[in-house]
């Protein structure tokens, strides 16, 4: 169904809209304890008071936009990841950037105890970074540059190395469990106040990711013809490469280490709209959304009335894909 049809992209954009209306309402009334679409319906618009609507108002609302926000944040950053490196593999949690982010965070915790959620955002922001730095550098250091499967090697050692780091930090300073409580990832607890520190810094990162959404095809395609046409490649990439930072940052300061969900929504998205990043990457923001919340619907219910981790919920869909991608000889058109 590969389309650059504007009106095509525009049905696909309201489609996906409904579907994550629809999964939003499908997680706002099941769980470990089931509501009704009308308590969904009362809980949103009216002012009426009760268990089940203290139980949607208080826990699962915050949860849910949570859950949205951060799979929009995921889903983008892959988008833009697999572009940059045009390597179909690429994904925030295979390449460093999450583990990054989580041994910054396991040091936050450890080392500046009083440091507020801002203050722990910041510190993902930079441990992302560094991941990141450490991967892209271990991966084209040796002649012939950069490809799909070096960078994933590089990703999986770095990413080994610095879980062992956060778990170090995390049996020295005796914070195991509450280091631990993040690697499995998930929505459990997320509070307003989070979100509201999250938020600003996840929609700035998919703004400029939707922004340059024409320049990340160009570079995606062939960087020697983006520079052909005038691009400031350096520019553009050093852009790009922030915001995947921030997205991957503030996602993991929220739920913790959460791979595979960066791999497979672009791949899922090129599918329905083609390979244009002016498409692929608000479309990413849309199927991330409606993806996480199933996850999260999925970990809430699968054993009810106990919560399975979402990042194993995860895994189970994405290890198949990433297997999937990996045996059609990373061909898929990016």
């Amino acid at each position: 169904m590969r389309t650059n049809n504007k009106p095509a992209f525009a049905l696909a954009v309201i489609a996906g809209l409904i579907a994550l209306a629809g999964m939003f309402t499908i997680s706002m009334i099941y769980g470990a304890k089931d509501t009704s679409a009308r308590d969904v319906w009362l809980a949103l618009t009216s002012h009426a008071v009760g268990e089940q609507l203290t139980v949607l108002r208080e826990l699962r609302l915050p949860r849910e936009t949570a859950g949205m926000i951060v799979g929009a944040a995921l889903g983008v950053a892959g988008a833009v990841m697999q572009g940059l490196t045009r390597n179909p593999l690429a994904d925030p949690g295979l390449i460093g950037l999450s583990a990054g982010a989580y041994a910054a965070l396991a040091f936050s915790i450890a080392m500046l105890p009083a440091l507020g959620y801002f203050g722990m955002m910041v510190a993902c922001f930079v441990g992302a970074a560094l991941g990141a730095i450490l991967v892209l550098g271990i991966g084209a250091a040796r002649r012939g540059g950069m490809s799909p499967i070096r960078m994933v090697l590089a990703g999986s050692a770095v990413s080994a190395f610095l879980f062992a780091v956060a778990e170090g930090i995390g049996l020295a300073f005796k914070i195991s469990k509450r280091v631990s409580m993040w690697t499995a990832g998930g929505l459990v607890g997320t509070t307003w106040e989070q979100i509201g520190t999250i938020a600003p810094f996840i929609g700035a990162g998919i703004a400029g990711a939707i922004v340059l959404g024409r320049a990340l095809t160009l570079l995606s395609a062939n960087e020697e013809a983006a520079i052909g046409v005038g691009l400031r490649t350096g520019q553009v990439k050093f852009v790009l490469y922030a915001a995947v930072v921030v997205l991957t940052g503030a996602s993991v300061a929220l739920i913790g280490n959460m791979a595979f969900v960066g791999l497979m929504i672009p791949h899922i998205v090129r599918y329905i709209v083609g390979t244009d990043y002016r498409k692929v990457v608000p479309m990413s923001a849309i199927v991330g959304a409606i993806f996480m919340l199933a996850a999260d619907t999925i970990s809430r219910t699968a054993i009810a009335p106990y919560e399975a981790p979402m990042a194993s919920v995860i895994a189970v869909m994405g290890l198949p894909f990433f297997l999937f991608i990996v045996r059609k000889g990373v061909k898929t058109t990016l």
